[in-house]
């Protein structure tokens, strides 16, 4: 038999089936579209997976913010850590593993008005009882390293992908970012990443006592090592973190979509707790 037109397969099954008549069909109501993740959309309402979520980002640079990492119970947001500056004179921001080159440049750029920026750390204070001291003890650790490109606080973060990164093939909270195996990331001027590279290789590597455009940052901060190109006044600085893996790098933007800043989470998302006296209202952001 002749395939059926469109719109006309309800005869074929009422032919199939032994129907006197055909069944009717009426047009349901449209509901209105859900957000992505909203608990109150239907269980048959399909959705693309989607890429992993910033989070709270701005909270993590917000003393007085409660947090808690699923191991400590409660965490609070401290004063961020200045730890230095980073000259980027030919506006491309570059975020990478120095330890992995392949040849290829960066993995991650970011265009940034050409200048030099403030480097932070978000850091929390917990106290846990330590076995050992058989006390409880109180510390300070860091949960994000942070390029500051303006003092107004982001209005979104966007997770900034790579060259070969297509969105539209990841899975569920899928992540995009630089890889590592050295436990280390560093944020630099694209423009000069291959003699900064070098240089980094000569003194961290090699260990090149006489190298000058190189340095050792011993002050207790996640960032690690120093390089900087004479040639064009560019310069890397890198950071450890918490393991070897790839790390997403979020881009923080203003309403009218201008660089804020730039986070790399050293370790993973901690989760928002509730204020003492109010609910807070900037977890989405």
């Amino acid at each position: 038999m002749e395939r059926p037109a469109f719109g006309e397969w309800p005869l074929l099954l009422a032919h199939v089936h032994g129907l006197i008549e055909p069944p009717a069909f009426e047009a349901a109501e449209v509901a209105e579209a859900a957000e992505p993740g909203d608990a109150d959309a239907p269980a048959t309402c399909w959705r693309p997976p989607r890429p992993a979520q910033p989070g709270l980002i701005n909270e993590l640079f917000r003393p007085g913010v409660r947090v808690t990492d699923g191991y400590h119970p409660e965490m609070t947001v401290v004063e961020p850590r200045r730890v230095g500056t980073l000259r980027v004179p030919s506006g491309l921001l570059a975020v990478s593993g120095p330890d992995i080159d392949r040849g290829d440049g960066p993995r991650i750029t970011v265009p940034v008005p050409p200048g030099q920026y403030v480097l932070d750390e978000a850091r929390v204070r917990f106290s846990y009882p330590c076995e050992w001291r058989n006390a409880e003890v109180t510390t300070t650790e860091p949960t994000a390293v942070r390029l500051l490109v303006s003092q107004r606080p982001a209005a979104t973060w966007e997770m900034t992908l790579g060259p070969d990164d297509d969105p539209r093939l990841f899975i569920e909270q899928q992540i995009a970012g630089f890889d590592t195996d050295g436990a280390t990331g560093c944020f630099a001027d694209a423009e000069a990443w291959d003699p900064l590279i070098a240089l980094f290789e000569r003194g961290l590597i090699r260990g090149e006592s006489d190298l000058v455009e190189y340095e050792d940052i011993d002050d207790g901060s996640m960032f690690v090592q120093r390089t900087w190109d004479e040639a064009s006044g560019g310069e890397l600085m890198s950071f450890a973190t918490t393991g070897d893996g790839t790390y997403p790098v979020w881009v923080g933007r203003s309403e009218a979509g201008e660089v804020i800043g730039v986070v790399v989470l050293v370790e993973g998302m901690p989760e928002l707790l509730p204020d003492r006296d109010a609910t807070p209202t900037d977890a989405a952001v």
